[in-house]
């Protein structure tokens, strides 16, 4: 499928490394661009809210410098994720603060709206729209996005809950344009696996909390290394949304995974959370989220040396293939 230009000339792996909350930083985002894939990290993890620019000052000039200094194998672009939810209520400061830095790519979540769409546009950006099912796939595009990130079941955080091979399939039909699939994806064979269902690029998070330059706690980034899909639990009690979480981490707080009570969506408050308060916060500061391809994870290194991994992976599944 075509792509556009700052998805297509600036990529050694196709994959973009999901945003995630409070895991990723700077030193991840940076390290990820520089290892040629697509870094990202969500705005309201900038805290304060004067943080961002400081952020993005930063990832910008350091990126920039990378470029200059190796123009045969520039850094890829980063992403901002911008949550378009009625509770968030920096959507307006952050939004004006990445049309400030032209942000390339800007990832929204749990809602369209044009009017953030045009803003990116304004500059010449683009807007990723995450979706879980189909019909929230057509209304994004319908207001304006340029791309979907398909969301399927097994993903981590607020995942969907539909195969990725329906979904891709469903979205398929009717939409030519750029197309991203998370769900489960932790090796080089899992990125080629989803080309091949028809996404363009790989959308991968979880394994990314495995890594030097995430900020997460020590024990985060080992009970990814130590955990499989049966250490996974899909549930809305934390924040309202269904999302995965790590098992172990649950129990840790007190509570049993497997009698979780319902949440409802009218809990989900990312005002709160971005002051590091409520319901919301806490789930991901204190109960651990992961998807179920966790599995594939054996080990805590560097950004670097994961993604070189990868390639390698998916280099070798690619000849494997064709020798067939």
């Amino acid at each position: 499928m075509a792509l556009p230009s700052v998805l297509k000339d600036r990529l050694r792996l196709p994959l973009v490394a999901a945003p995630m909350f409070i895991v990723s930083n700077p030193d991840l985002v940076i390290a990820q661009c520089k290892a040629g894939i697509v870094g990202s990290f969500p705005a309201l993890n900038a805290r304060p809210k004067e943080a961002l620019e400081e952020w993005l000052k930063r990832i910008t000039e350091e990126l920039a410098a990378y470029d200059e200094a190796n123009p045969d194998a520039p850094s890829a672009p980063f992403a901002v994720n911008q949550i378009v939810h009625r509770s968030n209520d920096r959507l307006e400061h952050d939004l004006e603060v990445c049309v400030k830095y032209k942000v390339p790519i800007v990832i929204t979540s749990l809602g369209a709206r044009e009017d953030v769409i045009e803003a990116v546009h304004s500059y010449g950006g683009i807007v990723l729209h995450d979706v879980i099912h189909n019909g929230f796939a057509k209304k994004a595009i319908s207001k304006g996005a340029d791309g979907l990130i398909a969301v399927a079941a097994g993903a981590g955080g607020h995942a969907g809950s539909v195969s990725p091979f329906a979904l891709i399939q469903e979205i398929r039909e009717w939409f030519d344009g750029p197309l991203l699939l998370s769900g489960s994806i932790s090796t080089g064979k899992g990125i080629l696996a989803a080309k091949a269902m028809g996404a363009d690029l790989a959308y991968m998070g979880s394994a990314f909390i495995a890594t030097k330059e995430a900020n997460a706690v020590d024990g985060y980034k080992h009970m990814i290394v130590e955990s499989s899909s049966d250490d996974i639990v899909y549930s809305s009690y934390f924040t309202g949304i269904p999302g995965n979480y790590l098992k172990p981490s649950i129990r840790a707080a007190g509570m049993d995974p497997d009698a979780l009570e319902h949440g409802s969506p009218e809990q989900m408050n990312f005002a709160a959370a971005s002051k590091k308060e409520g319901v919301s916060a806490k789930a991901w500061k204190e109960i651990w989220g992961a998807g179920q391809g966790v599995g594939g994870v054996k080990s805590i290194q560097s950004t670097g040396d994961y993604v070189a991994q990868l390639r390698e992976e998916y280099e070798a599944a690619k000849q494997a293939l064709l020798a067939d």
